[in-house]
């Protein structure tokens, strides 16, 4: 059976169980406590070097270590529901928004949250280095998680979902960033009437409640 090593509290690890939730695929789960900094003990890092989670480890033995390998690999693996796209353009629309929703939104969170939360004084990035924070980049990643809002109101404003034609994986990134975003205090409001719509809708999927 697959394993999924998981944080309950983190983003990252969301996605994962997101994403396997709506493909239906059976796993069992190994807690890995961030907080008692368990993903950099040798334990941990002899399955995922990165020092991060998730990490799913297959029945082969071999294990991914991160979001982007992960969903390819079950995309591949369990095609239904597909949920990278099924036509050339559709797979593109998807990758970028879903790039946009890592980029623009969880790692936007992540500046701010990384950058000015005492627990990760040297702790500013995740991984096996450990960098010292910059208060500077904490005060630009909160106005960037505002832009993101602003971004996430106007593309769905006459949509249902965030790219293609239905469901995707760009969906569950942009909502786990947007969720992530409570963590800095801050979340959409009435200026983001599509973005509230959306997030509601999206609340209504089993899997988002993981």
């Amino acid at each position: 059976m697959l394993t999924l090593y998981d944080c309950a509290t983190a983003p990252s690890p969301r996605r994962a169980r997101i994403l396997l939730a709506e493909k239906g695929v059976a796993h069992a789960t190994v807690a890995v406590d961030l907080r008692a900094g368990d993903q950099l003990g040798e334990a941990y890092r002899a399955i995922n070097p990165q020092c991060t989670v998730p990490a799913l480890r297959l029945d082969d033995g071999q294990v991914l270590g991160d979001n982007a390998a992960i969903a390819a690999w079950l995309e591949a693996q369990f095609p239904d529901p597909p949920l990278l796209g099924t036509t050339p353009l559709a797979k593109a629309e998807i990758a970028s928004w879903n790039w946009r929703a890592e980029f623009e939104g969880l790692l936007a969170v992540a500046e701010a949250l990384r950058n000015s939360a005492p627990a990760l004084k040297e702790r500013a990035l995740t991984g096996p280095v450990g960098y010292p924070q910059i208060p500077e980049l904490a005060a630009r990643g909160l106005a960037r998680v505002q832009q993101f809002f602003e971004l996430l109101n106007a593309r769905l404003a006459g949509r249902e979902t965030l790219a293609a034609d239905g469901f995707s994986i760009a969906d569950i990134t942009a909502v786990v960033a947007v969720d992530f975003a409570r963590a800095v205090r801050l979340k959409p409001g009435e200026a983001h009437p599509h973005l509230l719509r959306w997030r509601a809708a999206m609340a209504q999927r089993p899997s988002m409640a993981l």
